[in-house]
């Protein structure tokens, strides 16, 4: 097998070999391509993670307030909703199905409609970790806020939340990592991310193994950053006496 690296040179157009490998003006190489693709994928993704983890906060904690078993009952059925429905139908329903119920939505760019679904099927996992992260916490927590006056609200603010986000680091690691990955089902509706650039690419120049290793060494790069990152927030901010991986909250 000959591996030809130079295919990342070509022109789009024309398929000259560009000097320096990246186009001039009008002129777009492959390796153009490709990391505008990148960031289409790290757009998505971050937009995603943003929505997921407000979302995810609000219903996981819906899920741990024993005096409103209604929004319990919500939380609860937010979460088997979006976790049960596979991530690629629920794509095709954003795109297709609720533009055409909801009027207005017919205007958005598919952009905004894949991160939302995206994002709030992210979510649903997310929720299952802050309740796993809050429930984790020793009932004293809830009954010292209680004692100095706070709220509901504020004890959550101010005491539960802050100790549960610090203690579910490694499963929402696990879900950022995840995120990027799930961000590849965007090619179905035509997101010039990563997969749909590797798709064409492979197809246009003949070369998909080169195409492939390329792409897949970007997503690796992109989860290990993440990685990074996480695992740097997680050591700064270590609770003394809990297990990191004590919520169980990854698998869900």
């Amino acid at each position: 097998m000959n591996m030809d690296l130079t295919v990342f040179c070509k022109d789009t157009l024309s398929g000259d070999v560009v000097a320096g490998c990246l186009g001039k003006g009008r002129d777009i190489t492959y390796l153009d391509w490709i990391f505008s693709a990148w960031g289409w994928t790290v757009g998505v993704s971050l937009t995603a993670l943003a929505i997921a983890l407000i979302v995810g906060s609000v219903v996981g904690v819906m899920r741990t307030l024993p005096d409103n078993p209604w929004l319990v009952r919500i939380g609860n059925a937010w979460v088997e909703l979006f976790r049960n429905i596979p991530l690629l139908v629920q794509i095709f329903l954003w795109y297709h199905v609720v533009p055409a119920l909801i009027p207005p939505m017919r205007d958005m760019p598919p952009f905004a409609l894949v991160v939302i679904a995206l994002g709030l099927f992210t979510s649903a996992r997310i929720a299952e970790q802050v309740r796993a992260g809050v429930q984790a916490l020793p009932k004293g927590q809830r009954y010292a806020g209680m004692a100095v006056g706070f709220t509901t609200a504020q004890y959550y603010r101010y005491v539960i939340l802050p100790m549960a986000y610090r203690i579910i680091i490694p499963p929402l690691t696990s879900e950022s990592m995840n995120i990027f990955k799930n961000s590849s089902v965007a090619f179905a509706v035509s997101i010039p991310e990563l997969t749909q650039y590797a798709l064409q690419v492979g197809e246009e120049t003949s070369r998909p193994i080169e195409i492939y290793l390329a792409v897949t060494v970007l997503y690796v790069i992109s989860a290990l950053v993440i990685n990074r990152i996480m695992a740097f927030i997680e050591k700064r901010s270590r609770v003394p006496g809990f297990v990191s991986s004590g919520t169980g909250a990854g698998g869900h």
